[in-house]
């Protein structure tokens, strides 16, 4: 199983204070930091006008200049909101940052779920769906066929036989291209268009098989040539992570930061769709206790790696791990190369039918 970190730019106001520009210098170490552990990937989320979630506009523009101050590891949207752009620009940016990067771009693709980011642009959040629907298949086209043209209700544009899409990816066909689904038609959606699917962190590994198995389902039904996405078959689950040396010690160092974090999503400012989706509606629900049960991975290494072994059972095949701000930055560092040191060797034991030097020990 494959291991990214999920990065929203989140800020925390203590240490990063208004108007947050400390916020991006401390995802930067911590994104060089992971290359250097051995994580597979980075994934950057795009977020507008709000400083208490993530607040970083173009992920595009950030991953250009990660491009440059990394080497190896994989550089990833997650996600881009496709009803904010106009579809030909996210064809154009990706494969400009997979050129930049020496292929090693992927992209994730969802509808959103923050209201206020769609107010605050002027795009109606009730519709965001249809126009993704709409702008998923142009994107497609961008990169199968070069030139595109559209008479719909939300994109209406013309490219005649003199011209064509620039620049082209280094990863052919495209990049791997993921979407964010967590409702069955979304979820088929994706499966027909040839995505690789993307889980978000708040459903409990029983449900996250389910919607693989619906994803697999409908797999069959994806034409040439979507069925060459990269990633078409992949599936990545993101889940907040805490690792320490005991039990204990986890829930010391992250009980007061996880669930003031996680509380955050409930409410108006997330919209209906986490709600529909996630099985929690309510702060009971957000207790330490529970959440440690089935959503969070928090824990010892070994604790952490059986919890992982439970997305991994049920179809998984990457993991994207996600932390609040809150920690401070250089516990923050030490609990990355923890897992860099304990969890990562073992998962890539586990991938190749070694045994374990934990179970030895």
């Amino acid at each position: 199983m494959r291991v990214g970190i999920l990065f929203t730019s989140h800020p925390d106001p203590g240490s990063e204070p208004y108007p947050h520009r400390a916020i991006h210098e401390r995802v930067t170490r911590e994104i060089l930091e992971a290359e250097e552990l051995g994580f597979d990937s980075v994934w950057i989320a795009e977020h507008h006008f709000s400083n208490k979630y993530g607040i970083l506009p173009d992920p595009f523009s950030y991953l250009s200049y990660l491009a440059a101050k990394t080497t190896r590891i994989r550089l990833g949207a997650a996600v881009m909101v496709v009803p904010l752009h106009h579809p030909l620009r996210i064809v154009e940016n990706a494969a400009f940052v997979d050129i930049l990067s020496g292929g090693r771009f992927q992209l994730g693709m969802g509808s959103g779920y923050r209201p206020y980011e769609f107010e605050g642009l002027g795009i109606g959040y009730e519709e965001r769906r249809e126009i993704q629907a709409e702008a998923i298949p142009l994107i497609l086209d961008g990169f199968h066929k070069k030139r595109v043209n559209s008479d719909g209700k939300y994109f209406r544009f013309a490219m005649d036989e003199t011209c064509e899409i620039f620049p082209q990816p280094v990863q052919q066909p495209h990049p791997p291209f993921f979407m964010a689904a967590g409702t069955a038609g979304s979820i088929r959606m994706a499966a027909r268009n040839g995505f690789g699917l993307m889980q978000s962190l708040l459903p409990s590994a029983a449900t996250v098989g389910e919607h693989i198995a619906l994803y697999r389902e409908h797999m069959a039904e994806a034409p040439a040539p979507l069925d060459a996405n990269p990633a078409f078959g992949e599936v990545d689950v993101v889940r907040m992570t805490y690792v320490a040396p005991t039990d204990a010690r986890a829930r010391e160092e992250s009980e007061a930061g996880i669930t003031r974090h996680m509380k955050s999503f409930l409410g108006g400012a997330v919209g209906a769709y986490l709600g529909d989706v996630a099985e929690k509606t309510d702060e009971s629900q957000f207790a330490y206790e529970r959440l440690v049960e089935d959503t969070i991975l928090h824990g010892s290494p070994d604790t952490v790696l059986r919890k992982i072994e439970r997305f991994r059972d049920v179809g998984a095949t990457s993991l994207m791990i996600h932390y609040p701000p809150y920690y401070g930055s250089e516990r923050t560092l030490d609990m990355l190369r923890l897992f860099g040191a304990e969890v990562l060797p073992e998962l890539k034991r586990m991938d190749t039918g070694a045994p374990s030097l934990r179970a030895a020990e």
